[in-house]
């Protein structure tokens, strides 16, 4: 079964614009997992636009499900990781001016930052993923050195879908499909996500190599809408239509 991270992150984003306590992510969390999520991500940002210490306290004390925790490489996020010892980190890239994350680690520029984390993470026993864009030098580089899984960036294809630009939308599909097979064949665990919609799951659901996606705004918007409950089941529903038409075991 291809797994649905469900990152609650803007959930804390609607709390922190007024403050106080409403809408709990944690709560949102139990709704996830409740509604056939198979793990909880949750981005841990240095300026704590959204989700905050307490918040990762009480997913690590309150929630089964495994917690993905996004972070940057940085000594304080670092300690914070080791302390609280989730099932897997992500790398990601990290800048204070951004909206949301723009693109993938460069981490072949940024390896000999990266690899301590990468090590002492991993002597921890906490799975390290490293956040990139499908690129076969990106790609190698993980290998070499030593995460365990990748996730691969599927914005700029979503992007794509949003313009109706149908020839960039193909172009960065197949871009993908060949960076899940290469890393497949290098020993890597396949993610993927950041802008997944339901229109715009299946062909990444599709590509067989892959083990895990991780979607959080697009749900939590619908949720405004359906329900949170109700959003990721539709999500789920839509990730087994799509391993079953391409003819993927499961």
């Amino acid at each position: 079964m291809l797994r649905l991270g469900v990152n609650i992150d803007h959930v804390a984003t609607i709390r922190n614009a007024r403050g106080g306590m409403h809408p709990d992510p944690v709560r949102a969390a139990r709704q996830a997992a409740e509604s056939g999520a198979d793990g909880i991500t949750a981005h841990l940002r240095e300026d704590r636009r959204h989700i905050t210490d307490s918040d990762i306290d009480r997913l690590m004390a309150e929630i089964d499900l495994p917690l993905n925790l996004e972070m940057a490489a940085t000594p304080e996020m670092l300690e914070i990781a080791l302390r609280h010892k989730p099932h897997a980190v992500c790398l990601v890239p990290e800048k204070r001016e951004e909206r949301t994350t723009e693109g993938g680690l460069d981490i072949a520029a940024g390896h000999n930052h990266l690899a301590p984390y990468v090590r002492q993470l991993d002597e921890a026993g906490i799975r390290v993923s490293l956040f990139i864009e499908a690129d076969p030098v990106q790609i190698a580089v993980a290998e070499a050195m030593g995460a365990s899984v990748i996730e691969l960036h599927t914005g700029a294809y979503c992007e794509a879908a949003a313009r109706g630009d149908t020839e960039a939308v193909a172009g960065h599909l197949e871009l993908l499909k060949i960076g899940a097979s290469e890393a497949f064949r290098r020993g890597l665990e396949v993610h993927a996500g950041h802008g997944l919609t339901y229109d715009t799951v299946k062909p990444i659901a599709a590509i067989p190599e892959l083990l895990e996606l991780n979607i959080g705004h697009f749900l939590i918007g619908e949720a405004i809408f359906r329900g949170l409950r109700e959003a990721v089941t539709t999500m789920r529903g839509l990730i087994v239509e799509a391993r079953d038409e391409a003819g993927i075991v499961t």
